[in-house]
């Protein structure tokens, strides 16, 4: 078994600042494509690199310790810059938006900002797709808010419904039943698009499997299981604590009837299998699962997502070693125009695509290697 190693980096690999394109580039016209011919469509914005659990995975105790340095809140980015941003990248072609930390619920009054965002509109004239990834630590207090300010849909972590495992994976001995009883404050507060997601550790939780789809086979909540990720240089990633999808299914389909579905749209991440009736059909009451396989399976070829860090950084890939520094733009009197040219330059150099070239690359214990940002510092 390799030797699990965590390097002591700053996760904000704030010496990576590379220069954003100047133009001449032409207005947004509601379709921004990459390099590779990807567009731009999904926008992921962290609102905070704090969180109040320590999974290992994506804050260890080890090094997001009570001494770590985060950022203070004159270094975020207001909710009035991320709306003016957010309107930009709408104007580029993005149609869902999704907030995400650390913990997002962490940042104060978040419902305002949701409120602020309703209010755009894409380049269709169409309310974006507005959802949250949240560890549900603190949504039965918000559930309501959010929902009022107009949050369409939620996506809950959730990696065990074992209390014993649940808060030895946290690390802070949070209770299960606190994030179960948001879940269920959220659908009383009328949300009707709720996922919840369960990333697999093998040796630590894969026993959780076909519980968790018990659980939640028939509630109208989408269950979806998450291959470990070497996502950032903090968490230890081997991987033979790598359960592939392919055989998350095979235990559930020895359980549980399933039968494959299509994607729902371009782009998606998740294989989706319905839950089957007596006659092996997809029965919607009974719900469906996903499997996202990051690691196994790279979806690299129709990645339509950028990510916006909560002090301002463009990051075009969740394995990404740069990003672009937009607040500089934003607080040093940039327009909308010059805005979106920047990030119209950015985006059209794209070329990224870690998961497909994973095999080739340097491992991780590389020292020349360059570190890749951490989850909790851009969101899943």
């Amino acid at each position: 078994m390799a030797e699990r190693v965590i390097p002591l980096v700053d996760q904000r690999i704030a010496a990576l600042r590379p220069r954003v394109p100047e133009g001449p580039f032409a207005g947004p016209e509601g379709w921004l494509a990459d390099a590779l011919g990807r567009p731009l469509r999904d926008l992921r914005i962290s609102v905070t690199d704090r969180c109040n659990f320590r999974c290992s995975y994506c804050m260890p105790k080890e090094v997001f310790g009570k001494d770590y340095p985060y950022l203070s809140h004159s270094d975020l980015l207001s909710f009035e810059e991320i709306t003016r941003l957010a309107s930009v990248f709408l104007a580029h072609g993005v149609r869902k938006i999704r907030l995400t930390g650390g913990e997002p619920l962490l940042r104060r009054h978040l419902e305002n900002l949701v409120e602020q965002l309703a209010r755009l509109r894409t380049a269709e004239g169409r309310v974006p797709d507005l959802t949250l990834t949240t560890n549900g630590s603190l949504l039965a207090r918000k559930a309501r808010a959010l929902r009022d300010a107009g949050l369409a849909r939620l996506t809950v972590s959730l990696d065990s419904l074992q209390d014993s495992v649940f808060r030895r994976m946290n690390d802070v001995d949070f209770p299960v039943g606190e994030v179960l009883a948001g879940i269920e404050a959220a659908q009383a507060a009328g949300f009707e698009h709720i996922k919840v997601n369960m990333v697999v550790k093998r040796g630590t939780n894969d026993h959780e499997i076909v519980p968790m789809a018990r659980h939640f086979r028939g509630t109208g909540i989408t269950l979806r299981f998450i291959e470990y990720m070497d996502v950032g240089a903090t968490n230890g990633w081997r991987m033979d604590e790598v359960l592939p999808s392919a055989q998350v299914i095979e235990r559930l389909r020895e359980e549980l009837p399933l039968v494959p579905l299509p994607a729902a749209t371009p782009g998606e991440t998740a294989e989706r299998w319905g839950h089957a009736d007596a006659q092996g059909r997809h029965d919607p009451a009974l719900g469906e699962v996903g499997t996202i396989s990051s690691v196994t399976r790279a979806f690299c070829g129709d990645c339509s997502r950028a990510r916006l860090s909560m002090e301002g950084r463009l990051y075009l890939c969740l394995f990404a070693t740069q990003g672009w520094d937009l607040r500089a733009l934003l607080r040093g009197g940039a327009d909308d125009a010059g805005l979106a040219a920047a990030i119209a330059g950015i985006w059209q150099g794209r070329t990224d695509r870690y998961s497909e070239l994973r095999g080739s690359l340097p491992p991780d214990t590389d020292a020349t290697a360059p570190r890749r940002v951490e989850m909790s510092y851009i969101g899943g």
